[in-house]
């Protein structure tokens, strides 16, 4: 649980209610450490109120609430942090991501009556979009879930609820990384690792990682990158000679908070016509961008926004499992430690210095 902004997660009991309608019971088994919520800590996004952290997980229905007609209890799911009602415009139109649901998960209630579930210290609390996985139990609406093959790990299938999804999704879906394609990510933690593979397996010629950590960069050539940076002037200088001058066909931010005062050196690694993704947070205070519009405008640049990667859960969970299964998609590399749910803050030391690619809390 986080009390207050600025402080650390607490690991403490909380009652839990029974599930309602069209609301599931879920024990999960594990839990990605992602930057999204340290976000919520930092101040980077606004805090709302006591919550319960964690949107990364995986675990097994134990209960199911009246009404509930997709999942069934013993069934394995792995969380969708943006849940899908499936007959909203953007739902219909294939855009998921933007489901009408998703206005609600900074709330933290429950998306049907918008209550809570879960409470503590006489408290009622919110839950990280509407989701709460930094627990051994939660309740949710059965549309933030999605069932998985049982006999997939869930120490793994978690990832790709929040960072693979969005990596992957920031590369292949919303930047189209297409054959031949010269790309480079600048951030290569989870989300920027996710996205080095999605540009691989789009068939992208060059991938050049992004990164200050030398450890993320060596990770990121295991994952597919062609060539690695320490920072924006030394990336400049090397897609500048590899591609004799035209850049990068396509751009992806994913680094761990956006800074807007970076832009204009992020947007002159493009080419013409070249599309960048920002996938990573800003600030929620932020508003001055540094940026060149004749650049924009002369070299018919294109800068876009990504949320979830503009991925459709219900369709890219199970098919970016089915990846891993074929050993296309490597989520084994991107789990460089696990924690027990009591060292948590551990985890999240571990991720600000740049050890971890992906830290999981085992939750049993």
């Amino acid at each position: 649980m986080l009390w207050e902004p600025g402080g650390t997660w607490e690991v403490g009991e909380i009652e839990l209610d029974p599930p309602k309608d069209h609301e599931v019971l879920v024990r999960l088994v594990a839990s990605g450490l992602c930057h999204s919520d340290e976000h919520f800590l930092t101040g980077d996004m606004p805090f709302l109120g006591s919550m319960i952290g964690g949107h990364e997980g995986a675990g097994v229905v134990w209960e199911v609430g009246p009404g509930v007609t997709t999942l069934h209890p013993g069934d394995h799911v792995v969380a969708s942090f943006l849940p899908p009602c499936g007959h909203c415009p953007s739902c219909i139109e294939g855009h998921q991501g933007l489901c009408d649901m998703g206005m609600y998960i900074a709330d933290g209630w429950q998306v049907g009556d918008k209550t809570a579930r879960h409470h503590a210290r006489g408290q009622d609390l919110r839950i990280f979009c509407m989701l709460g996985t930094f627990a051994r139990h939660t309740v949710s609406h059965e549309r933030s879930f999605i069932k998985i093959d049982d006999d997939l790990p869930l120490e793994r299938a978690c990832l790709v609820s929040c960072g693979v999804s969005t990596g992957w999704g920031s590369a292949v879906l919303r930047a189209q990384v297409g054959p031949a394609h010269d790309v480079a990510v600048v951030g290569v933690g989870g989300v920027g690792s996710a996205a080095v593979q999605g540009a691989r397996l789009a068939g992208a010629r060059r991938i050049v990682a992004v990164d200050p950590v030398a450890f993320k960069r060596e990770k990121a050539v295991g994952f597919g990158a062609t060539h690695t940076a320490a920072n924006l002037d030394e990336a400049f200088a090397l897609v500048r000679d590899l591609t004799l001058g035209r850049m990068c066909h396509r751009v992806i931010c994913t680094m761990s908070v956006g800074r807007g005062e970076l832009l204009a050196s992020i947007m002159a690694l493009a080419a013409k016509r070249g599309r960048v993704v920002v996938t990573n947070v800003h600030p929620w205070t932020e508003t001055e961008v540094t940026l060149s519009m004749l650049d924009l405008m002369v070299m018919e640049k294109e800068l876009v926004g990504s949320i979830f990667g503009s991925s459709r859960p219900e369709l890219d969970v199970p098919r970016l499992l089915g990846l891993y299964r074929d050993g296309l998609l490597d989520l084994d590399g991107m789990v460089t430690r696990t924690y027990p749910l009591e060292q948590i803050n551990e985890g999240y030391q571990d991720m600000r210095e740049g050890r971890n690619i992906r830290g999981v809390l085992a939750l049993g």
